[in-house]
């Protein structure tokens, strides 16, 4: 599974994604960095099949309306410190990665993993 962590999160979400053997990129990583464009963020999503994992709502309009990106993972927590995200994440992975085998919207908040149709 791919996947792509938006600037509002921090680098070490991909880091630790990679530690368990998955594909991540941070925007940090192209060309643009965190400069880079929704637009561009869906396009790259579309073409490489990644997951997008941000914490901005306009990347739900884009999937409920033109069905970008390929697939979201909406981070709902709040504001809240890296460390108590990463540990949310690590806890949360493999129901994570499940879950994205059958759908294409989740919302992690701090205490559940959502699933929308």
């Amino acid at each position: 599974m791919n996947f792509l962590v938006d600037a509002h999160l921090p680098r070490h979400l991909a880091l630790l994604l990679k530690e368990h053997g998955y594909d991540a990129i941070h925007t940090l990583d192209l060309a643009e960095g965190n400069r880079t464009t929704d637009s561009r963020i869906n396009e790259l999503s579309v073409s490489e099949q990644r997951v997008v994992i941000t914490k901005d709502a306009d990347f739900v309009n884009s999937f409920l309306i033109l069905k970008q990106p390929y697939k979201l993972l909406l981070v709902s927590t709040g504001n809240i410190s890296n460390k108590e995200l990463m540990g949310i994440f690590a806890k949360n992975l493999p129901q994570i990665i499940s879950a994205l085998t059958i759908y294409d919207y989740l919302e992690l908040t701090r205490i559940s993993l959502i699933e929308h149709g």
